[in-house]
């Protein structure tokens, strides 16, 4: 079974693992004006991860929990929040830091650096933000940056994880545009990339075209309409 990765508007994604988990990154479903009507309601989750917690990541992620008993990790700080906001205590087993990695199922999940904030909707600070290696089940590598300008250790991503696919934001504004972003796949070394983060409200404004005109040679900017899954 080949990896699907869907795109669902924003920053929301779902990963459909070769071991056939159904994974969902920054559920933010509802109320999100890119998220396909059909895609609202999720049928089936395996797991959710969370790169920080504001609104428009966080979304739907209590009531998914609640719907399925889905595993949900994030950083320290934000699943201590979840724990006393509708999402069961583990004990701790999906609290992450950064440079940790754990195995949840069936997948390794590795917390890593971003430059941003992170509160909840509540104004309750939620750790720093992060993002994510997700290595499936045969070894296939997604990185998913959430929300960030560029930094320099981007490199040390690329070198120690090597992803496959990088899914990177470019709106301008809140996280890095097209120019940052560019440099960004640069320092990651990575042969593909997925943009997010842009086309949802009108401040965002960086657009795959923008990237494709200053992405490093030989990288592949894939921009699929919201709904429409990736085969890897």
């Amino acid at each position: 079974m080949p990896t699907e990765l869907t795109w669902l508007g924003h920053s929301a994604f779902r990963v459909e693992s070769p071991g056939g988990e159904r994974i969902y990154v920054d559920p933010f479903l509802t109320g999100n004006p890119k998220t396909p009507d059909g895609e609202r309601e999720p049928e089936r989750c395996d797991l959710i991860l969370l790169t920080h917690g504001h609104g428009d990541h966080l979304g739907d992620t209590v009531s998914i929990h609640q719907r399925f008993g889905c595993p949900v990790v994030a950083q320290v700080e934000l699943r201590g929040w979840l724990t006393t906001n509708g999402v069961a205590d583990d004990g701790g087993a999906h609290s992450m830091n950064k440079g940790g990695t754990i195995e949840v199922a069936g997948v390794n999940v590795t917390l890593t650096h971003a430059n941003h904030s992170s509160s909840t909707p509540d104004g309750t600070y939620a750790g720093e933000s992060c993002g994510f290696v997700l290595e499936l089940e045969d070894g296939f590598t997604l990185y998913f940056a959430g929300d960030t300008n560029v930094f320099g250790d981007l490199s040390l991503i690329g070198r120690i994880y090597q992803p496959d696919v990088a899914v990177i934001p470019i709106g301008d504004h809140f996280t890095m545009g097209p120019r940052e972003a560019a440099v960004a796949l640069e320092l990651l070394g990575v042969v593909r990339c997925v943009p997010c983060h842009w086309g949802t409200f009108g401040l965002l404004t960086g657009t795959p075209d923008a990237l494709r005109e200053l992405a490093p040679p030989g990288v592949e900017v894939l921009s699929p309409e919201p709904g429409e899954p990736l085969a890897f």
